[in-house]
């Protein structure tokens, strides 16, 4: 069969099976879902809308195309919002389209040479303190534009200065109106949450929200903030110079940028592995997708938009409207590209304060604070790794928060694999003691087994049995050997097979004391 009998062979069967109806339909649904976020989102990281715009286009038209995860659909992500904000606000928009460039990059390098599953190993404790911490820092910074006030820097300052800013707008001061906007718009989505028909379940409550939220701005003609989005999609496209690219590898941003490449993926392949449990198609495949994000982000980068990730709002709604192929993602970016060329007047109509109501309503969702009863069934320090990461993030920053979650999820990793159980017998009255040791003496167990070592009376005969020892670190056979050299000063004796304890030592070591 030729390579064109093929390609026809494989569009009827597209058509004949009804997988073009099921597409369209799921592509529309998803457009109306990723509009007001891709708008919403980029005003939430201090970027113009066009902004998210162009990464909801190239998500679905190129990423769409190459992914890995057929039914995923990428796009501007609320979790990058943050380090957007801060990246922006210490070194301007020019320095976004670089990071992005070379982040992508990074991924790009990382699908290539297969590690992209090596990115599932990131602990869903610090993956799901992350999104919290995201979600809470979302939530403070997006209360302020609710009211159609600045943001500050930082999660803590907006907390501080959200009771004047909300004393004002209350009291009928500036921002009164935008409150009235952006509390509207969340009760809609509430609204529509509880009591939508099951016939209308493909009608997104962000969608009816901006709706009739903007209807009703527009009649009144109520004193808000709108939405800036240019005549033309293409004046928003900034190009980096050849100087700007060279600037990503100070030190600073090239930190940047390994952090967005970091955590993209990281919520990219978590999000695809997400995705595959909701349907029965074909399964992700890791490598191709982190590539493919990669692809992505450096076309961001190079176009100076945002950057993407895999989005699990918008390919839970694919998935739900009964999406067959990836037809409906990259026709989802068709129909992003086609109003934002044909429309951008009707988008200029958009309260900001609506946005930032949906804004504040999905950082809420993401928060969750209830999965540390579902996450202390695999162990309390389980539960304290992600309340550990949830608020380290929002008391200092994004890429802190992280690696202290890290931090802390290597520690506890390090005392489940170093459980050691130390038996203690007395002889008859003849000071004699029998301490026997099982499981892995390493660093970590050195001060438990100091003290059960100074709190043997003077004159003791200490028999160490060391059969059921699985290993020993130099830290914990220096103790050892420090406390048979001492013994003698208290009129104690040490007996061990040290040959038999330095079958135990990991690589070449001194099995005698010294």
């Amino acid at each position: 069969m030729s390579t064109s009998t093929a390609s026809s062979t494989a569009t009827s069967g597209y058509f004949a099976q009804g997988f073009f109806g099921r597409d369209l339909l799921a592509s529309v649904v998803v457009f109306l879902v990723a509009l007001p976020l891709c708008m919403g989102i980029a005003i939430a990281s201090g970027m113009p809308p066009a902004a998210g715009l162009i990464t909801g286009i190239v998500g679905g038209l190129v990423v769409g195309f190459i992914a890995g995860s057929p039914l995923q659909v990428s796009g501007p992500a609320a979790g990058l919002a943050v380090l957007v904000f801060e990246l922006v606000r210490e070194h301007g928009a020019a320095a976004l389209g670089p990071v992005i460039l070379m982040a992508g990059l990074i991924q790009l390098i990382a699908g290539l040479c297969r590690v992209g599953v090596w990115f599932r190993m990131t602990s869903p404790a610090v993956v799901a303190g992350m999104l919290s911490g995201i979600g809470i820092l979302i939530v403070a910074s997006q209360s302020h534009v609710l009211m159609d006030a600045a943001p500050k820097a930082r999660g803590l300052e907006n907390f501080a200065a959200l009771p004047a800013v909300l004393w004002e707008a209350v009291t009928g001061g500036a921002g009164s109106t935008a409150l009235m906007v952006g509390l509207g718009t969340i009760a809609i989505m509430l609204g529509w949450e509880k009591l939508r028909p099951a016939k209308l379940k493909f009608v997104p409550g962000a969608l009816l929200a901006v709706v009739i939220i903007t209807a009703v701005v527009q009649l009144q003609n109520l004193p808000v903030n709108r939405v800036d989005v240019p005549a033309n999609l293409f004046s928003a496209v900034s190009i980096p110079s050849v100087g700007e690219i060279l600037g990503v590898f100070d030190a600073t941003l090239l930190l940047a940028a390994i952090t967005f490449a970091f955590i993209a993926s990281a919520e990219t392949l978590l999000s695809a592995a997400a995705v595959d449990r909701m349907h029965d198609g074909p399964r992700t495949r890791f490598d191709r997708e982190l590539t493919a994000q990669g692809v992505g982000n450096m076309i961001c980068g190079f176009l100076g938009a945002l950057p993407m990730t895999g989005v699990i709002v918008r390919s839970a709604a694919n998935v739900q409207a009964n999406a067959a192929t990836r037809m409906s993602t990259i026709m989802h970016g068709g129909w992003l590209l086609v109003f934002a060329m044909l429309l951008p007047w009707l988008m200029r109509m958009t309260p900001v304060a609506c946005l930032a109501g949906i804004l504040v309503f999905t950082g809420v969702k993401m928060i969750k604070l209830g999965q540390v009863k579902d996450l202390a069934a695999y162990g309390k320090g389980t539960a304290f790794v992600y309340l550990a990461t949830t608020f380290a993030i929002v008391a200092t920053d994004l890429l802190t928060g992280v690696i202290i979650g890290f931090a802390l999820s290597l520690f506890r990793l390090s005392l489940q694999s170093s459980k050691l159980k130390i038996g203690v017998k007395d002889g008859d009255n003849d000071g004699k003691v029998t301490m026997s040791l099982e499981g892995s003496a390493t660093f970590l167990r050195v001060p438990e087994m100091a003290r059960t070592l100074e709190r043997l009376p003077p004159g003791t005969k200490l028999h160490l049995d060391v059969e059921r020892l699985q290993h020993v670190d130099h830290a914990y056979i220096e103790l050892l050997r420090d406390f048979h050299r001492n013994a003698g000063a208290r009129g104690s004796e040490m007996i061990v097979d040290w040959k038999e304890l330095g079958r135990r030592v990991e690589g070449p070591a001194q099995h005698q004391p010294a």
